[in-house]
């Protein structure tokens, strides 16, 4: 893989998180690289979903940092690191059900502009964001149903939609938690493709419970128990791990 394939572009270094007497993130280190899916797993409870609310700007941490493109981010609001190039998928569906698909890629794309919205303006008079949005609905297999309104879409074209919708804000790289979800196997075929063609220019974290897909398009796996990581490394060095297997995998 080359240098820039293999470019670390988030960073966390010993980042912890505590509410009272309970430490839900304990001094986690995660490097996410452009080139690869990196998942995070680990049962209910792990810390995984505040993990990637520490990394996303959702609330900071309590100690250590993060870093975005080399930049020590730690203290600034999610919008700030999503201007930045972070870009986030959420476990439940967010996009707006009575907009068509091309409708949601472009607020995603004038959100990312700073651009303020002019209701009495055609979509003519903003052409640069119309092709943005086209774009990443092409990209995500959304072509054929750019003009369907979001609400009537199956619930992995949804899925794929949320995706579409991050990539119009230009990110560098995405933190996708459980795109898989109630997916069936074409949908998380087609799911299991994308990301596959999306890591080439993005780093991507990936949290997960569908481990059959985690171990298939995963290029590096951390593995969390009661907010500590346990291990990390290669698929088949995280399927061989015997700590990993009596705590979490069970035999898988």
């Amino acid at each position: 893989m080359s240098t820039l394939a293999n470019t670390v572009l988030l960073r966390g270094h010993q980042l912890t998180r505590r509410w009272g007497g309970l430490t839900a993130v304990n001094a986690v280190d995660l490097e996410l690289r452009r080139g690869e899916v990196h998942a995070v797993i680990g049962t209910n409870g792990a810390g995984k979903s505040t993990l990637i609310n520490l990394l996303s700007g959702q609330f900071p941490p309590s100690s250590g940092r993060v870093e975005l493109l080399g930049q020590d981010v730690s203290l600034w609001s999610q919008p700030r690191r999503a201007r930045a190039g972070l870009g986030r998928s959420y476990q439940r569906n967010t996009v707006f059900g009575e907009f068509s698909v091309i409708e949601n890629c472009r607020l995603s794309a004038q959100a990312a502009a700073q651009r303020p919205w002019r209701w009495w303006q055609p979509v003519q008079a903003q052409p640069a964001l119309m092709e943005a949005a086209r774009s990443v609905a092409q990209r995500t297999g959304l072509g054929d149903r750019m003009d369907r309104p979001a609400g009537l879409l199956s619930h992995g074209q949804k899925r794929q939609l949320e995706i579409a919708m991050c990539l119009a804000t230009r990110p560098k790289v995405l933190l996708l938690d459980e795109p898989l979800a109630g997916m069936g196997a074409e949908e998380t075929e087609r799911m299991l493709v994308l990301l596959g063609d999306l890591k080439a220019d993005h780093a991507i974290l990936l949290v997960e419970h569908d481990m059959d897909a985690v171990f298939r398009v995963a290029d590096r796996i951390t593995v969390m128990v009661n907010g500590s990581v346990i291990a990390s490394g290669s698929p088949e060095q995280i399927r061989s791990n015997a700590g990993v297997q009596s705590a979490y995998l069970g035999g898988h």
